[in-house]
């Protein structure tokens, strides 16, 4: 009702990033990126780990996302995987601090934004910033990453706070160039050299792998096929992607399906005709989605739909391309092939060579 609050002679302001951004006693790297599952993580994780062979201690920050009980989130600590239980995460919290604990990396979140600040920069050499949920930093960066998706070419510049993240990077990350068009990430090239004249443009793969063993689940599978009669080849394959890439996030299929075509599947098995109540309304709400499960939990309700849509599926095996262990919250009766996704390198310019800029001008030597 902005009427009668503007009759009272209310003013609004909008604040800026610069007017929002807690400043930390130790350096600060962030990594951002133009839209949900463009590799924001796996790019988190690479500078993390490079700060780390170079001997400095990073922590990592992640923004907030509080769907629970925000007296009890105020700052949350996380070190090892029992602490996600202790927490009581969602699935889309999981899914972002799993990784990093299962690397060996601290992580912090909490909706008291300055005292997460405050925490983090007791423990830490350099502070990295995850930045979940697409948003600009809390804490005020020393290096800016924002990392882009040229297999959503264009979205750099049409979808907010992500052109925000573009237009203030000091490196953008041009992800996925394995899996892209070269069309394409000449486009998104031009469209953030159109934005940002001054960033630095790196270009990465997303590197997809299966699990170690993959090949015993596999040949296990087929046997208990060829035994049923379907024979060699009748490969069905149930592909559980990561959800916020797939809903918000705009993306029809992900990395799962990728892995499901080093698994040669021959057939990948719909979820949609056999999805139940929330998981039904979802398919429903986002209808650009392929023939692929999001994982989403963001309420018990949903999970427990999940797991009767998981179960309901009539396929051999279950491709798991979520971050975190989905077995840790429902229970997936088909076999299971996890698949894990990293940065790789290309070629000069490198990320890597602008982190260690940084750690030379950035981290004193004692």
């Amino acid at each position: 009702m902005p009427a009668p609050v503007l009759a009272a002679g209310a003013d609004f302001t909008l604040l800026g990033p610069k007017s929002t951004m807690i400043r930390a006693q130790v350096p600060v790297v962030s990594v951002c990126a133009a839209r949900t599952g463009a590799g924001k993580s796996q790019t988190s994780r690479f500078v993390a780990h490079l700060l780390r062979e170079n001997g400095v201690r990073p922590v990592i920050v992640r923004h907030p996302m509080p769907y629970g009980d925000l007296a009890r989130q105020t700052v949350q600590r996380f070190e090892s995987l029992e602490d996600l239980d202790r927490h009581e995460v969602t699935v889309e919290e999981r899914e972002d601090y799993e990784p990093h604990l299962r690397h060996g990396f601290v992580v912090y979140a909490g909706v008291d934004y300055q005292a997460v600040v405050r925490e983090a920069e007791r423990e830490a050499d350099v502070i990295v910033w995850d930045g979940g949920n697409n948003d600009f930093p809390f804490v005020l960066p020393d290096l800016e990453i924002t990392v882009v998706d040229p297999l959503r070419a264009g979205h750099e510049s049409t979808y907010h706070p992500g052109e925000v993240n573009v237009r203030r990077a000091d490196v953008v990350v041009v992800n996925k160039v394995n899996s892209a068009t070269a069309g394409a990430v000449a486009a998104v090239r031009q469209e953030v050299r159109s934005l940002n004249p001054r960033a630095l443009i790196v270009e990465v793969d997303s590197d997809i792998t299966l699990e170690e063993g993959w090949e015993e689940t596999l040949a296990r599978v087929r046997r208990r096929a060829e035994a049923a009669g379907a024979g060699p080849s009748g490969l069905r394959v149930l592909v559980i992607e990561d959800g916020p890439t797939l809903t918000h996030g705009g993306m029809s299929t992900g990395a799962g399906v990728e892995a499901a075509r080093q698994l040669g599947a021959s057939e990948l098995v719909d979820p949609r005709p056999f999805a139940v109540g929330h998981i039904a309304a979802l398919f429903e709400r986002y209808p650009h989605v392929g023939p692929v499960l999001p994982a989403v939990g963001y309420f018990d309700e949903q999970l427990r739909d999940l797991e009767r849509t998981v179960a309901a599926v009539p396929a051999d095996i279950a491709l798991v391309a979520t971050p975190f262990d989905l077995t840790k919250v429902i229970q997936v009766s088909q076999p299971i092939v996890r698949v894990f996704y990293e940065l790789g390198e290309r070629g000069e310019p490198s990320l890597r060579g602008a982190v260690l800029e940084f750690i030379h001008d950035f981290i004193p030597r004692g």
